[in-house]
C-alpha cells in the first residue's frame, strides 16, 4: 500500500504529527502496537476506576503558549475539556510544610513569605527564569537565522548564553543558604529530570515558567480522550490508524527512507506487511530507531552518539482507588511532595539512582481535588510517584521481582498514611508499576518517562533535532526536540509535520 507518511508510534508525539499532516491532506498511515492510541497519554479500567497512566497536569495553554494555538487550530478544546488545577503543589518534609500557589508573582510572594531571609536571591531566581523563558522565545525560529545571530548571542541573549551549560543545582546554590528553601523551591524537579545537579538550567526554566504563567491542566476523564481524538482526526482526513500493528523495520532504498515493514501483533503468525511512502515519522525512541529498526542507515559516528547519550529516569507508580477522598479525609492540595526527614539539602539528591528507596521522595497526586471523571461520586482515583531506574529491577527473578514491588508498594502506602491519617483503611484498590512495565509498554530503553535525559549538553539547541541524518526520516517523540514530556512530545509531532510539509509540499 502506498502513502505520504508512516507514523511508527502512536504516543502523542505520532498521533499531533499524524493528525496534523492528515489535515493538510496527507495520506497517513499510523502504527501502533498496543490496543489503543496514546503512549503514555492514556487510561486503564479498574472496577469503576479510570486509571490515568500519565498525566499529572499539562502545563500553560496561557495565549503565548504553542498548545494552545495548536489545539484551537485541531478544535481541540470543542472535544476535550481541560480542568484547572486549583494550586501549583504542595512540599512537605519534617521542618516545613507549603503551598505553592499558581501564578508567578503569587508562588515567589509565597516564597518570600516562608523565607524572608532569603527575598533578594527568591527574587532574582524567578526573575531569572523568567528572562530565560522571554528571550527563549525571541530566538529567531528559522534555524539559519538563529546561527547567523550566534555571535551577537551574548549581547542578544544574555540570560540563555550564560545558562546554556550550567546546572539548576550549581545556580541555586550560588543564590541561596537555607536548604529547605532549595528543596522546596525545586520539589517538582522530578516533573523534568532526577538530580538538580545534572538537570539543565535552560531547560528547567522554560518548563517551569510554562507552569508559573500558565498553571496546570488536566484532561476530564483522563489523557486517554486527547489521544482518541488526534487518532480521529486522522480517520476522520482519510488516514488510517492500525492498533495491535508493530513496525519492524524501516525500508531504505537508495539512502532514504521509503516504506515500513510491520506485523500484526496477535495473529496471521508475524505475518509481515510492507507500506511503502515517502515520508517516515518515527515516535518510536531514537535508540530503536537507530539499532533496530534502521540498522546500517545511520552514519557510524551518528549511531555511537545516540548510544552514548544520558536516558532519563524512570518511574515508580502506586495506583490506589479511595471508597472515601483523600480530600474528605483532609487532604488540602491536588500534588504534595514529600521527603523524608533524612533528606537535609539539595546535595542528598545528587546522585539519586543510588539513594536508598526509603529516602526517596514522592509525590502524591489527589484526583478527588477536581472534577477528575476518574471514578464514581464519592470515590476518588490517587496515585504515588517515585523516581526509580530499570538497573534496580531487571536482573531480578520473577519471585524477586514481585516480592520487591510489594515491599516497595506497601512502603510508599505507609508513608502516604503518615501524610494523610486513615488513608489505608479507605483503599478498594491498589496496583503499582515499575520500570519494566514502563519498558513494557512503550519499548522506551531504561523504562523511560522522558527520553533522553534533560542534561546541560543534552538539553536546548543542543538537543537531538527532530530531522534525522537520513533522507526522508524524521523523529517526532520525547526523544528528540525539545524532549520530555506531553508538551515535549506534542512539540516534536508538531516540528516533526512542519518539516515533512516542507519537504512534501502542503
Amino acid at each position: 500500500m502506498e502513502y505520504d507518511v508512516v507514523v511508527i508510534g502512536g504516543g502523542l508525539g505520532g498521533l499531533t504529527a499524524g493528525a496534523l499532516l492528515a489535515r493538510q491532506g496527507k495520506r497517513v498511515l499510523l502504527l501502533e502496537r498496543h490496543y489503543q492510541p496514546g503512549g503514555c497519554a492514556t487510561v486503564f479500567r479498574r472496577g469503576g476506576y479510570k486509571v490515568e497512566v500519565g498525566l499529572h497536569e499539562l502545563d500553560g495553554l496561557h495565549e503565548e503558549d504553542f498548545k494552545r494555538n495548536l489545539f484551537l487550530d485541531l478544535k481541540v478544546f470543542d472535544h476535550v475539556e481541560f480542568i484547572r488545577l486549583p494550586q501549583f503543589y504542595r512540599f512537605v518534609n519534617g521542618r516545613v510544610d507549603v503551598t505553592i500557589p499558581e501564578g508567578y508573582t503569587a508562588a515567589m510572594k509565597t516564597f518570600i513569605a516562608k523565607f524572608p531571609s532569603e527575598e533578594k536571591g527568591i527574587r532574582k531566581f524567578f526573575g531569572r527564569i523568567r528572562a530565560i523563558w522571554e528571550e527563549a522565545r525571541a530566538v529567531p525560529k528559522s534555524g539559519i537565522m538563529a546561527l547567523l545571530a550566534l555571535p551577537l548571542w551574548p549581547i542578544l541573549y544574555p540570560n540563555l548564553t550564560f545558562k546554556m551549560s550550567r546546572s539548576l543545582g550549581s545556580y541555586v546554590d550560588s543564590l541561596f543558604q537555607n536548604e529547605d528553601l532549595k528543596l522546596a523551591l525545586l520539589a517538582n524537579l522530578g516533573y523534568y529530570h532526577d538530580d538538580p545537579y545534572s538537570t539543565s538550567m535552560f531547560y528547567y526554566s522554560i518548563a517551569q515558567m510554562s507552569y508559573l504563567k500558565g498553571g496546570g491542566h488536566f484532561i476530564k476523564g483522563g489523557s486517554q480522550n486527547l489521544s482518541d481524538y488526534l487518532a480521529s482526526i486522522i480517520r476522520d482526513n482519510g488516514g488510517e490508524v492500525k492498533l495491535r500493528h508493530e513496525a519492524t523495520k524501516i525500508v531504505m532504498k537508495d539512502g532514504k527512507a521509503s516504506g515500513v515493514e510491520y506485523i500484526r501483533v496477535s495473529g496471521e503468525g508475524g505475518k509481515i506487511h510492507t507500506a511503502q511512502c515517502q515520508a517516515v515519522a518515527a515516535n518510536a525512541s531514537t535508540p530503536d530507531v537507530v539499532n533496530k529498526l534502521a540498522p546500517g542507515a545511520f552514519r557510524e559516528d551518528y549511531s555511537a552518539k545516540i548510544n552514548s547519550m544520558k536516558v532519563a529516569c524512570s518511574f515508580f507508580c502506586v495506583y490506589i482507588g479511595f471508597k472515601k477522598t483523600p480530600k474528605e479525609l483532609g487532604n488540602p492540595a491536588y500534588s504534595t511532595f514529600v521527603l523524608e526527614d533524612s533528606v537535609t539539602s539539595l546535595k542528598d539528591l545528587h546522585d539519586a539512582e543510588k539513594l536508598d528507596m526509603i529516602d526517596k521522595g514522592y509525590v502524591f497526586v489527589d484526583y478527588s481535588q477536581i472534577d477528575s471523571g476518574l471514578a464514581q461520586e464519592g470515590k476518588s482515583l490517587g496515585v504515588i510517584v517515585s523516581i526509580d531506574y530499570l538497573s534496580r529491577w531487571e536482573e531480578l527473578s520473577t519471585e524477586e521481582y514481585q516480592e520487591q514491588k510489594k515491599r516497595q508498594m506497601d512502603d510508599l502506602v505507609g508513608r502516604l498514611e503518615k501524610l494523610l491519617p486513615g488513608a489505608r483503611e479507605h483503599i478498594e484498590y491498589i496496583e503499582a508499576s515499575t520500570p519494566v512495565t514502563i519498558k513494557r509498554f512503550t519499548a522506551n530503553p531504561g523504562g523511560a518517562a522522558y527520553g533522553f535525559a534533560q542534561t546541560p549538553g543534552q538539553a536546548g539547541w543542543s538537543r537531538l533535532r527532530n530531522k534525522s541524518p537520513v533522507e526522508s526520516l524524521y523523529y517526532c517523540s520525547a526523544w528528540g526536540m525539545p524532549g520530555g514530556g506531553f508538551s515535549g512530545a506534542i512539540w516534536a509531532g508538531r516540528d516533526c509535520a512542519r518539516k515533512i510539509l516542507r519537504k512534501l509540499g502542503g
